[in-house]
């Protein structure tokens, strides 16, 4: 078959079966990333000034998230065309995967700002390493999306590797720069923090690998509708864990650096601050001196 006849890898008949479970996947994937918004956004106050700023990208995360898997909710709904007991592809089924790499070109450089604003790395040096892991993250998304949906609508071999290998040069950066900043954050913190900062590293990094291995298959194996199913469901599962189960464990982090900062005297809160309903610490007030000067 020529190049020019193959279709693209969204443009595959679907049995009933196959259509639904899609369907329940961004339904459900959509659902809990709203509640994960909602929870940071109600959440945000327990953290300290200092650790806040991983609540803030973690709710522009969640937000834009969301509004992603709405509009592929509606693509999917709009893209096929039930017809007897399949749902065949309409001309509108060809942008059914596209809105999962503009999400991503937002979402994931904001992933590495929530970890390292909960990470002990400072200064100009924290400046210069979040601008540079996000700038890799975005150009990891943007080469990735030329070679699966842009240059020969994702049909050619050729460029599938060829921009797949980019993608992953700029993968192989993040992954060194997080693990390095990570390293050197864990002996500043308590191990309940440590832990939680190791593991919450291991979700993100283990799920961004989901990404390029379900990108990789159509240079292994022929393009079918039971991998067009196979690749939503494996998305929506990588986009919960590592939205929502990672920015779980980085506002635990958050949490619990907040308390030991308290404890500490480094920092004051307005409310005891409480993990698993344990508490950590005791709120630490400023002294206000009757001239109304605070004493700290």
């Amino acid at each position: 078959m020529d190049l020019a006849d193959t279709p693209t890898p969204e443009l595959q008949t679907m049995t009933l079966g196959e259509y639904d479970l899609v369907e329940f996947a961004l339904v459900a994937a959509g659902f809990a990333l709203l509640a994960y918004t909602l929870y940071t956004w109600t959440s945000r106050e327990e953290l300290s000034a200092r650790y806040r700023p991983s609540a803030y990208a973690g709710l522009c995360i969640g937000a834009v998230a969301t509004l992603s898997y709405a509009v592929l909710f509606l693509r999917w709904g709009t893209g096929f065309d039930l017809a007897g007991n399949v749902y065949v592809p309409n001309e509108e089924a060809r942008l059914s995967l596209s809105p999962r790499y503009i999400d991503w070109s937002v979402t994931v450089p904001l992933l590495t700002v929530e970890l390292l604003a909960v990470c002990s790395i400072a200064g100009a040096r924290a400046r210069a390493l979040r601008a540079s892991t996000m700038t890799a993250a975005f150009l990891m998304i943007l080469t990735g999306y030329l070679g699966s949906q842009v240059l020969d609508s994702g049909r050619s071999t050729v460029a599938l590797v060829v921009w797949g290998l980019v993608s992953t040069v700029f993968f192989g950066y993040l992954y060194l720069a997080l693990v390095q900043a990570v390293r050197e954050s864990l002996p500043t913190m308590g191990p309940e923090a440590a832990v939680s900062l190791r593991n919450a590293t291991i979700v993100l990094l283990a799920t961004f690998g989901v990404y390029p291995l379900v990108y990789a298959v159509p240079v292994f194996a022929d393009v079918t509708s039971t991998w067009l199913t196979t690749m939503q469901l494996a998305y929506s599962a990588a986009d919960v864990l590592a939205k929502v189960g990672f920015g779980m464990l980085v506002h635990k982090v958050a949490k619990l650096r907040t308390a030991e900062d308290v404890v500490a005297g480094r920092e004051t809160h307005p409310e005891p601050v409480w993990v698993s309903d344990v508490h950590k610490s005791d709120a630490v007030l400023p002294a206000i001196a009757p001239t109304g000067t605070i004493h700290r």
